[in-house]
């Protein structure tokens, strides 16, 4: 079996994601969760994954805490596994991952699931915007700076995107005048 490398220690925030939910089937409980899945046998019927992968998942989200096991009955012991607040905050995750996906991956008759307003029914399409100023966010936009916590590894990864942001816009700069 080949070792997966962890990214526990990194200190790029989005490797850190990947290392808690990264694998595919988690993301994928993490989705039927919000759709109020709880107990053990829903999730296997809505993913027919193997109850062994599915076992492992369910113990790996609740080590990280996007889950919680709640005991529901007690003969004969049953568990059920809710979103904690840490689960409820990866919402704008699979959000973004399903606007993205019915963006590029969509048959050609459609989208096979629409986000909605749970008032009106209105489809909605969801997006990033910053909290403050709620302006949407684009990549064009934002500029990833060192945070507090940046120690060597993030240092270096941002000051090699600003040297290449800053070549390319030179390159842009002498394209621009040479026509």
């Amino acid at each position: 079996m080949i070792q997966r490398t962890s990214f526990r220690e990194m200190e790029c925030p989005i490797a850190r994601s990947l290392e808690e939910v990264g694998e595919w089937w988690s993301i994928l409980i993490l989705r039927d969760a919000f759709h109020g899945l709880r107990r053990f046998e829903e999730f296997q019927s809505s993913l027919g994954v193997a109850t062994n992968t599915l076992t492992r998942r369910l113990a790996d989200l609740v080590e990280h805490g996007l889950l919680a096991r709640r005991r529901y009955c007690e003969h004969p012991p049953r568990d059920e596994y809710v979103l904690t607040e840490k689960g409820r905050d990866f919402h704008p995750v699979l959000l973004a991952m399903l606007a993205w996906g019915n963006r590029h991956l969509a048959d050609a008759v459609g989208p096979a699931v629409l986000a909605t307003d749970a008032a009106s029914g209105a489809v909605m399409d969801p997006i990033m915007v910053d909290r403050t100023t709620l302006k949407p966010l684009s990549p064009r936009d934002i500029r990833l700076v060192e945070g507090p916590g940046a120690g060597p590894e993030i240092r270096a990864r941002i000051a090699r995107s600003d040297a290449a942001r800053a070549a390319r816009a030179k390159q842009t700069a002498a394209n621009q005048g040479t026509t």
